[in-house]
């Protein structure tokens, strides 16, 4: 078991699914002026964030999160759910004068989702030294701004290696504070649309991003992900999932997935393909925290969409 470092969002998340297609209702010649409103079939508060889900999932693949985030006088509950599922939550900050940072999310039938978020405490810096002695790895996945533009440096000075996914908070960053994310990370992650806005928002190529982190995986939800080094671009093909339920945090998983990868030393393409299996059980449950596997579920499932052992 290893420690891993996680920073990013501790939200309780509003989910809400709309019956029909959001690009039904929105017409070419009004973007200028939308003013739309959506009835939900169903709406749940669940437990999410990047680090919760992240930490979640490292804890149902048998290793020790330590999550670095700030969370508000309503984290009670939370943080009972969080031992429960295995992760301590001894390292989150919390500040007494605000409420704990909070996700809505709608997501029409065809997976397409319009998110808003309320950052509440978790706005608040960290502002606390973080241990990195005796950890494996740190991954400093969306959330508070400040934290996300400290710490790239605070583990390059410790020679401490680290993984960068700026995702959603790519809009909030500049393309100074991308940059200076990528630089001395050992992998860089973000879906094909948010690689393109790194691409677009540091004014670096590929090719020029690549001389910067060792590692790119750019995913593709159902249609795989690409390992792209500079030998190269891999594709690895995605582990089918057995309902489409829901896909919020399936990336979160991902990113865990592939951190036991790394853990376990892994090439890269087994640490894709392990990240698709533990994504699949996020997307077959309603919720980023509801799913449960274990050890040997994640074997079989590996063996059968990819036909070789892992070796967990």
């Amino acid at each position: 078991m290893s420690s891993v470092i996680v920073s990013g969002s501790i939200a309780y998340d509003r989910i809400m699914d709309f019956a029909g297609l959001f690009a039904e209702h929105f017409m070419p010649e009004k973007l200028h002026s939308i003013n739309l409103s959506f009835q939900v079939d169903t709406l749940s508060v669940q437990f999410g964030g990047t680090a919760g889900n992240i930490a979640y999932n490292l804890a149902l693949l048998g290793e020790k999160p330590e999550i670095i985030a700030t969370a508000g006088n309503d984290f009670g509950t939370y943080r009972s759910h969080l031992l429960l599922s295995g992760v301590d939550a001894k390292t989150i900050r919390i500040l007494d004068t605000d409420t704990t940072s909070a996700a809505f999310i709608l997501t029409d039938k065809a997976d397409n989702q319009i998110a808003a978020f309320h950052q509440g405490a978790g706005g608040t810096a960290y502002d606390t030294p973080v241990d990195t002695e005796g950890r494996a790895l740190a991954i400093i996945a969306p959330g508070c701004v400040p934290d996300m533009q400290a710490l790239p440096g605070y583990y390059r000075k410790r020679g401490f290696r680290f993984l960068y996914d700026p995702a959603q908070q790519i809009p909030a960053l500049t393309g100074e504070m991308i940059r200076d994310g990528i630089t001395g990370s050992y992998v860089l992650f973000g879906s094909d649309y948010e690689f393109e806005l790194i691409k677009q928002k540091t004014g670096w190529t590929q090719e020029e991003i690549a001389s910067k982190v060792p590692t790119i995986v750019v995913t593709y939800g159902a249609k795989g992900s690409d390992i792209i080094t500079a030998g190269g671009t891999v594709h690895v093909e995605a582990c089918p999932a057995q309902a489409l339920v829901d896909p919020t945090g399936a990336g979160d998983a991902y990113r865990a997935g592939y951190i036991k990868g790394m853990i376990m030393g892994f090439p890269a393409e087994s640490c894709a393909r392990l990240a698709s299996v533990v994504a699949a059980y996020v997307v077959e449950t309603y919720g980023t925290q509801t799913h449960k596997f274990t050890m040997e579920d994640v074997k079989h499932r590996y063996k059968k969409t990819y036909g070789v052992e892992l070796s967990l």
